[in-house]
């Protein structure tokens, strides 16, 4: 199957310029029957994938229960206790995404300066004292 952007290519080349469905296949490197089929339709070609639902949908009811829970407790004790056996790192970004909401932000953490609370001097002291 060919992308929006080559069954366009395909037309413009085409029906535009008037250059032959052999000599467009070469160009791009695409089969001549995909290049006179993408001529034929007039719409351009709609990708329709299957629906898989993903595991992680099921779970992150769960998932939020236990982060209400305890919300610092690893995302591998999360796992472990529900169960997963699918990719870890897929699990981790899941929690991650998740954690926000239920583990606020410590304020220990953050820092925040007003405007003119603090100076840096690297290798360069200033000539005249600046009064503090």
């Amino acid at each position: 199957m060919i992308t929006v952007e080559e069954w366009a290519l395909v037309r413009r080349l085409h029906v535009n310029e008037g250059v032959s469905q052999r000599e467009i296949a070469k160009r791009l490197g695409i089969a001549r029957n995909t290049i006179a089929k993408a001529i034929k339709s007039e719409k351009p070609p709609k990708y329709e994938g299957v629906d898989r639902s993903s595991g992680m949908r099921s779970l992150e009811p769960r998932i939020r229960e236990l982060l209400s829970q305890n919300a610092r407790m690893p995302a591998t004790v999360l796992a472990e206790r529900l169960a997963w056996t699918g990719s870890i790192t897929w699990f981790r970004e899941t929690v991650a995404r998740l954690r926000p909401e239920y583990a606020p932000a410590d304020p220990a953490d953050r820092l925040n300066y007003a405007a003119g609370d603090q100076t840096q001097c690297d290798l360069w002291f200033p000539p005249v004292k600046i009064p503090l």
